[in-house]
């Protein structure tokens, strides 16, 4: 067994572990820091809606893993298999225990397709698909183009999960195509949610529930998905009312879209960063760990109140990469994150109500009214998921580039 040690460990080579590296470097470039993560492939995730609507391409969104490792930080490719706090390390599916100064928990989250019985026998085939996948994606795309009548299921699971919104664009996008090709008419589209709203801030709900009217939606709440048959093209939803009371109710589909329900990975959940729930337990200010002084976490794995989204993990890793020199140089001017996220509503193709707020939900719009107007749908928020978004995020995220994202020290 070998033992290593960086002054500062990063688990997990996502958006907000890359981010944190980056901008870590930003400030101190003589920093060792070493980042854990055995992928060969990173993903721009919130690309995937536009590849599942036929506007990105898949490829577009996929880049090596090697390429996006900031110079100078050493990549371990390996698993975490255990954490150790008390004595600062990690140990590695390969047997190695990597020692640290400092820890920063990245890696996500876990998508829990076994969390609904039959759904992975049937993904990718039988009309069963998901934007939530790279390979699936395209599938989605591929369905929505071919059906021309029958019924159309969008299903979305109890929070939290990655992308609150992401379940519903799925289906504002598929309805916009057959809405602008005339067979809206023809097609059955109901809207399966486990929760008992449309969307968790309720300033955006009046400009979402327009288009749930135009494209001829029926919601579902209090519906969660439980099982599939794909061969059958049915699918069943444990129901819930009022009082609390549960019947299990079955629907038809010729096309269903599925978010699966979501968890923190394993490895976090049964270790002794995790708090309830299973996340890594932060301080949603500091985002520093509330057990383990020397332990911070962002992105999607940490219990922080906030939407998980990529733009949370961007306006959170400058937050972690300051509050993290700022120990190392031994004083307490510490930067605060507000809850930030952004969910960019895709309701048509062309226009997007740009859903952007912080805990509590309130509202935190990066831009004047003038240019974008959140509460309402504009071809100014269509341009800016896709055409400046992700460039802002391979240029300017992940390589420390703090763009209209960098912390103010509290006082």
């Amino acid at each position: 067994m070998s033992s290593e040690h960086a002054e500062v460990l990063i688990v997990g080579a996502g958006a907000g572990g890359i981010s944190v590296a980056s901008s870590l470097l930003k400030r101190k470039p003589s920093l060792k820091i070493a980042l854990i993560d055995k992928a060969e492939s990173h993903y721009y995730q919130p690309g995937w809606t536009m590849v599942g609507a036929g506007v990105f391409k898949p490829e577009s969104t996929r880049r090596d893993m090697s390429s996006l490792i900031p110079s100078g930080v050493q990549h371990i490719k390996a698993f975490v298999t255990e954490f150790e706090p008390d004595k600062n390390s990690v140990t590695l599916d390969d047997g190695r225990t990597i020692s640290y100064d400092r820890l920063v928990v990245a890696p996500g989250l876990k998508l829990n397709w076994a969390g609904v019985e039959g759904l992975e026998e049937t993904l990718g085939k039988n009309g069963v698909t998901s934007n939530y996948r790279f390979d699936l994606a395209p599938y989605t795309w591929e369905l929505v183009q071919k059906l021309e009548s029958g019924k159309a299921l969008f299903t979305q699971p109890p929070m939290p999960i990655k992308c609150a919104g992401a379940p519903q664009k799925a289906l504002y996008l598929s309805a916009d195509h057959w809405y602008r090709n005339g067979r809206i008419k023809n097609i059955d589209i109901a809207f399966y949610n486990a929760g008992a709203v449309l969307f968790g801030v309720k300033d955006y709900v009046p400009a979402l529930m327009e288009y749930i009217e135009r494209y001829e939606t029926e919601l579902k709440f209090q519906h969660n998905l439980v099982r599939i048959d794909g061969d059958k093209k049915t699918a069943w939803f444990e129901k819930t009312d009022d009082e609390g009371n549960k019947e299990t109710v079955e629907a038809e589909f010729d096309m269903i879209h599925v978010c699966p329900p979501q968890q923190a990975p394993d490895f976090i959940r049964n270790s002794p960063l995790a708090g309830e729930g299973g996340w890594v337990d932060v301080d949603q200010n500091s985002l520093q760990h509330k057990k383990f002084d020397n332990i911070w976490s962002v992105g999607d794995v940490m219990n922080a109140p906030n939407a998980k989204t990529a733009a949370a993990a961007r306006k959170q890793a400058p937050v972690v990469a300051h509050n993290i020199a700022a120990d190392i140089d031994g004083h307490s001017r510490i930067a605060h994150y507000d809850g930030y996220g952004s969910c960019p509503l895709t309701v048509e193709r062309g226009k997007i109500v740009l859903a952007e707020f912080g805990y509590g939900g309130k509202l935190l719009p990066t831009f004047p009214e003038w240019v974008i107007k959140g509460t309402r749908p504009s071809k100014a928020a269509w341009v800016l998921k896709k055409d400046i978004l992700p460039g802002v995020y391979w240029n300017g995220m992940l390589k420390g580039r703090e763009w209209m994202v960098r912390p103010i020290p509290a006082n």
